[in-house]
């Protein structure tokens, strides 16, 4: 492999694991669970006093999943290139 290809590998693999795009993935994923809930089961509007708590915490958690996942493909983690830095 030549060094061209280590580093795209290495960037592919470093924006996959990004911290970014975990917490977004795992936002997302609690945001579809609790949309569901709030769409599909009993809404429970007495113990909340009026709003469908799970629908609401579901959009929220979608859009700020999103904004992670979004933020993490604009903004790329890019490596150095090995032997870049200089010690000193």
């Amino acid at each position: 492999m030549s060094t061209d290809t280590n580093k795209g590998f290495l960037a592919t693999l470093l924006s996959l694991f990004d911290i970014r795009n975990v917490i977004g993935a795992l936002l997302a994923v609690y945001g579809i669970i609790l949309l569901l809930m709030g769409l599909f089961a009993d809404p429970e509007v007495e113990k909340t006093g009026g709003p469908n708590a799970n629908l609401w915490a579901g959009i929220i958690l979608l859009v700020i999943g999103a904004a992670f996942i979004a933020w993490g493909v604009l903004r790329p983690v890019v490596p150095d290139a090995p032997g870049s830095h200089e010690e000193e």
